[in-house]
């Protein structure tokens, strides 16, 4: 234990997970490319790390499939094609589906407000970002993240909110290639007329609501959508 750990700390993070966290906020911003080569020993050379360091690091961000081993080419920026954006897609449907499909039942009547409420903060949350800097993007992107993992959440099914979570920096890679396209004024709105529609509708409200970014996605050249 060194001087300035304590009992009972939680251990400092590695250097190859701080790598990690580094390559990863860069790859969400945008600051890598979609299928950028990214090169251990250049990244070892850069940040005074071993070529070990890196490779771990790499390996973690391999695993949230944020990059991948690409033959004769070392590692690349995942991009993502059409027929992995409609999966990504089918895959948030189905969790997002089950855990309002959950509410629901749960809750015939309307969801209480101890239910609505976490979700109604975040969508707040999202608001004072549009508000303050709608150029933020890799905020608004977490943020938009955070209201469909609370909406999970609510169902409080431990498995369903844990697959969600896995998914977390593949949504967010997911949403950084939309906002591209479209700017953020009204996301807030829109994400509280989705949550109306999901206590009404149920999960036909969720695959209308992610459909209509899978086809801005795929036709960048669409109305921008509420999701």
């Amino acid at each position: 234990m060194t001087a300035a750990e304590t009992p009972g700390s939680p251990p400092r993070p590695t250097a190859a997970a701080n790598l990690a966290t580094t390559l990863r906020e860069r790859i969400l911003e945008g600051r890598y490319a979609c299928g950028q080569s990214l090169c251990e020993e250049h990244l070892a050379a850069e940040f005074g790390l071993s070529r070990h360091t890196v490779r771990t690091a790499l390996a973690a961000l391999a695993a949230e499939r944020l990059v991948h081993s690409a033959p004769y080419k070392g590692v690349e920026v995942t991009k993502l094609d059409d027929a992995e954006i409609r999966a990504m897609q089918d895959l948030r449907c189905a969790l997002e589906s089950e855990a309002v499909r959950i509410l629901n039942t749960r809750h015939p009547q309307g969801w209480p407000e101890k239910v609505r409420a976490p979700v109604l903060a975040e969508i707040e949350r999202l608001r004072a970002l549009e508000a303050r800097d709608q150029e933020s993007w890799r905020l608004l992107e977490t943020a938009h993240a955070s209201v469909h993992q609370a909406i999970i959440d609510a169902a409080a099914s431990p498995r369903i909110s844990e697959a969600a979570r896995s998914l977390e920096s593949e949504v967010r890679l997911l949403l950084a290639g939309a906002h591209e396209h479209y700017d953020a004024a009204g996301l807030a709105d829109d994400h509280e007329d989705y949550l109306r529609l999901l206590e009404r509708e149920g999960p036909a409200a969720v695959r209308a609501h992610l459909d209509a970014l899978t086809a801005h996605l795929l036709s960048p050249n669409l109305p921008h959508p509420a999701n």
